[in-house]
């Protein structure tokens, strides 16, 4: 397993060792010891999800306000660029953004640390796409700025207008957004 830090060193990209030969591959996706090793993070996880999305579909910017979720994300079919935000106040990456492509093909996962908020957009017909939580889903506490606001400027690979959610129409901009400190 390989872990290099991002443009923002808090956000961690995750290449495992393959092993492969004619007959498929094998490898580690999660190794809590490997993991704490390299990153030295004791990260507890508690919840793990799985979505399935059409080409062009945007999902985000999420987050939980309180309860905030770290999470290890990794596509297992498809490909999507995904993107972390970091919303701690305190951070001097504060505002900023990082987008990595994640396929079932490389077969990266990125870590995005509880204070941020996180999405993705499809880039293949379909993407399945797998995360685990650091922390329970708490709907009352879900936030989501808008995908396409003006003071992050995400530069989406986008081919065509994105299909959201009614929930991501609804985003608020970055401005008016609620950070952790």
């Amino acid at each position: 397993m390989k872990i290099t830090a991002t443009a923002i060193p808090d956000v961690l990209l995750v290449e495992p060792t393959v092993f492969g030969d004619d007959r498929g591959f094998f490898y580690e996706s999660y190794n809590e010891q490997k993991w704490e090793e390299l990153t030295g993070l004791q990260t507890r996880f508690v919840q793990d999800n799985h979505s399935r999305s059409a080409r062009n579909v945007l999902r985000g910017i999420h987050y939980q306000i309180k309860q905030p979720q770290g999470k290890l994300v990794r596509v297992v079919v498809g490909e999507v660029f995904d993107v972390a935000v970091d919303l701690r106040r305190s951070s001097p990456t504060f505002g900023q953004w990082v987008g990595e492509s994640l396929s079932a093909e490389n077969k990266k996962s990125l870590w995005v640390p509880e204070g941020f908020g996180h999405g993705f957009l499809v880039l293949s017909d379909a993407a399945e796409f797998l995360y685990r939580t650091t922390d329970f889903y708490a709907p009352e506490y879900e936030r989501c700025i808008v995908w396409n606001d003006t003071d992050i400027s995400i530069a989406w690979p986008l081919d065509g207008e994105p299909i959201l959610s009614e929930k991501d129409k609804k985003g608020v901009l970055f401005s008016q957004a609620e950070y952790y400190k």
